[in-house]
């Protein structure tokens, strides 16, 4: 049984973190697996792993950036000092500990999440060693992003990318390089049997409560659409820096009996959400999958997202599952708002078609895309 290892940078929340799970999970009945992330931030991983799935941490310290942030708002040169000091340890120990895991790593395979891994598993001469590079983030248009992440796979075998338009754009940079591009598209792992019947005056998001994800956009969205329909709710599942912001901003409009920020939550609780409401709201900058329009598709709710979040079009076909807004008019998204409540049965026919339209990201699909290019000879 050949043995994979995908290096991780944490096991808390996020995307990236939540696909290592997965692709875990899928390998883990035929290969031996092995999860070796760099910091232990929370008692145990916040995405299921199977119990077969061995984890190694390798630090025994994790980033300061709290208590950075704290010494800088505080103006306290002496904290800040301090915490710089630990900062650039920290770091070193990271750039040192993942070396020498890779050094003594006897896998057949090494699978690379983040663009300094890919450098440092470049680097270590590994005759026998499968080499692949996974990279979940859109450079947005940044030449520099792509450029560090194209230098980073120089001496890989194979980079990954999670989206069709990522694939295309470095299969075409890399072209002339070693290191050859494969599409194989992010995976929801169950598909519940359960569909919304789309008859609640619910509204859902969920996602992390970052700037990039476009939630003031959302409230700003849903304060005149709550003025129009009063007895529709919006529920937000998720957490992030954004969080005090965005409830001061639903307690400063008066949205408290209307808005819900339910924080993190774990898989249950948000497909028995999701199952419970009638239209999934997207309102990211950029996105570069969109994982969680699979999983509201899989219940059978319509989708509307701005068409600047780039994994948002691949997955929503306009018209057909749900609707794409061009140029973040917020005008138009209101607008698709009001026609799908005021429409039952144009919602059902966008969540019956948002239904069927994932079956390509099923596990037992994705599943065999990774296996054939895990089985690639060196």
């Amino acid at each position: 049984m050949k043995k994979v290892t995908i290096i991780s940078l944490h096991l808390g929340f996020g995307g990236i973190e939540r696909s290592v799970a997965s692709l875990a999970n899928m390998l883990v009945d035929k290969y031996e697996v092995e999860i070796a992330t760099v910091y232990k931030l929370y008692d145990k991983p916040k995405f299921y792993i199977n119990k077969k799935v061995k984890i190694k941490y390798l630090l025994d310290d994790v980033p300061n950036k709290k208590e950075f942030k704290e010494a800088i708002k505080k103006h306290n040169i002496k904290n800040i000092i301090k915490e710089s000091i630990r900062a650039i340890k920290i770091l070193y120990k990271r750039k040192n500990e993942t070396i020498k895991f890779i050094e003594s790593c006897n896998s057949d395979i090494i699978i690379s999440t983040r663009d300094i891994f890919n450098e440092w598993l470049g680097e270590v001469k590994k005759e026998n060693t499968l080499k692949i590079g996974w990279e979940h983030n859109h450079h947005h248009g940044n030449m520099d992003y792509a450029r560090k992440i194209i230098r980073s796979c120089r001496k890989l075998d194979y980079l990954v990318l999670v989206s069709e338009s990522l694939n295309d754009f470095y299969s075409e940079k890399m072209k002339n390089k070693n290191c050859k591009c494969v599409y194989i598209p992010n995976v929801i792992e169950d598909i519940p049997e359960k569909s919304s019947l789309l008859k609640e005056k619910r509204l859902i998001s969920v996602g992390r409560l970052s700037e990039e994800k476009g939630y003031s956009d959302l409230l700003e969205i849903f304060k005149d659409i709550s003025s129009e329909y009063k007895d529709w709710k919006l529920d937000i599942i998720g957490s992030g820096d954004e969080e005090e912001k965005l409830k001061k901003y639903v307690k400063d409009n008066n949205l408290s009996d209307k808005v819900t920020l339910h924080g993190f939550r774990e898989k249950d609780y948000i497909f028995d959400l999701l199952q419970k409401s009638s239209i999934y709201l997207m309102t990211s900058h950029t996105e570069s999958f969109g994982l969680v329009l699979i999983e509201a598709m899989s219940v059978g709710l319509p989708c509307i997202a701005f068409s600047s979040a780039e994994g948002a079009n691949e997955i929503i076909d306009s018209g057909f599952n749900g609707y794409l807004i061009k140029n973040r008019n917020k005008e138009a998204y209101k607008q698709k708002i009001r026609d799908l409540i005021e429409d039952v049965e144009a919602r059902k026919k966008l969540g019956k078609n948002a239904k069927k339209s994932i079956e390509k990201f099923k596990s037992d699909v994705v599943s065999k895309d990774w296996i054939e290019l895990l089985e690639q000879s060196k």
